[in-house]
């Protein structure tokens, strides 16, 4: 019994050891390595020269950071908020078995599988102030990409309506999880539309909310590409955001050290919101 324990005990080592190595090699060793070029002034050039926490204070006394720190939690707060709220609408009206649902999950769930440089270029087009759908649509000339004032709204427009469909496929399958012996009683006892929804679906869905703002704040967050392809962190910075600003000082002003110092201060503001969103679900998650 021992040596058949032994084996299995090792056995198992064996097969967790490419994973195990994997997370290492590949998460473990980058998060080190990062974190010590964070302490380095390093141009890629010159040999680095350790210049230990100055990279961080560098970037606290700086105003311009503070602008787009201001620039990606606006950004992620109002992207998670209208990509958490509009998802749930849609998800209740097609759980209502309407015509074509199958039609409508698959027009919602692709602009989610379609490549972002395709979303961007497509969009662009679309806001563009000469030739724009949008301004001919309304008979307008609103910059909408040119303007400080409009720009951010643009892009969160855009990212909530790429991630509707992921979302709500992720509220679809958790409202279809609710027993319906709970959605008849509550109409037998008379209850309304609206009492239904706040009083039942919500609580018993609010495992599935969480989830979803969980993933949607996180990946708000490291927003780059959108940035990058359809603003450039323009008008007048407006649109700058740390992922981009982290960017530019690692490949553009060759700064790998404060980049780095960038990509941890990114780091904790997530693990921070992702920290108050996990510790305060016991007061409004459903069996918590």
């Amino acid at each position: 019994m021992k040596k058949i324990f032994f084996e299995e005990r090792y056995s198992a080592w064996i097969f967790l050891a490419p994973a195990i190595a994997g997370t290492f090699i590949f998460i473990v060793v980058p998060i080190c390595v990062s974190f010590y070029i964070s302490l380095l002034d390093w141009n890629l050039i010159n040999l680095p020269k350790f210049v230990g926490l100055n990279n961080y204070i560098e970037l606290f006394n700086e105003k311009f950071f503070w602008q787009i720190l201001f620039n990606t939690i606006v950004y992620a707060i109002l992207t998670t908020i209208f990509a958490v709220i509009i998802p749930l609408i849609l998800a209740i009206i097609l759980n209502e078995k309407i015509k074509f649902t199958k039609f409508f999950k698959t027009i919602y769930f692709l602009p989610y599988i379609t490549p972002m440089i395709v979303l961007a270029v497509v969009w662009s087009w679309i806001f563009d102030p000469n030739y724009g759908i949008f301004n001919f649509i309304f008979q307008s000339n609103i910059k909408w990409l040119y303007n400080p004032k409009t720009a951010m709204a643009t892009l969160i427009f855009v990212s909530v309506w790429k991630n509707i469909g992921y979302n709500m496929i992720l509220m679809l399958t958790g409202l279809q999880n609710i027993p319906e012996e709970i959605d008849e009683a509550a109409k037998i006892d008379g209850a309304t539309n609206i009492s239904k929804f706040f009083k039942i679906t919500c609580p018993l869905l609010s495992p599935t909310i969480l989830f979803v703002s969980l993933i949607t704040t996180i990946s708000s967050f490291q927003i780059f590409d959108l940035i990058f392809l359809m603003t450039q962190g323009g008008p007048e910075n407006s649109t700058t955001v740390l992922v981009y600003w982290m960017y530019k000082n690692a490949f553009e002003f060759f700064k790998i050290g404060k980049a780095s110092a960038i990509a941890y201060v990114l780091f904790i503001v997530i693990l921070i919101l992702s920290a108050f969103q996990w510790f305060s679900r016991k007061k409004w998650v459903y069996n918590e």
